[in-house]
């Protein structure tokens, strides 16, 4: 197996991490090797709209963006 170093992550994104790991029970670093494993693995059918970024239509009177939709929706799955 190899190694991956992450570099100039914000703190604020080192904190969601570890606070993310204590709720499921493990280390950070098996929390951050879960999620690249959920992202690059199951995401991909877990998203099968995922080849239409950029391409939904959000309302006028809508106070989201099409990427804050599909953020919110991502963050759900993760």
């Amino acid at each position: 197996m190899g190694s991956l170093i992450v570099r100039g992550l914000e703190d604020d994104l080192i904190a969601r991490l570890k606070a993310r790991a204590a709720a499921h029970g493990r280390s950070a670093e098996a929390e951050h090797r879960e999620i690249l494993r959920k992202v690059l693995t199951e995401r991909s059918q877990e998203m099968p709209f995922g080849d239409m970024r950029g391409k939904i239509w959000v309302a006028p009177d809508f106070d989201e963006t099409p990427q804050d939709v599909l953020d919110s929706i991502e963050s759900d799955i993760v």
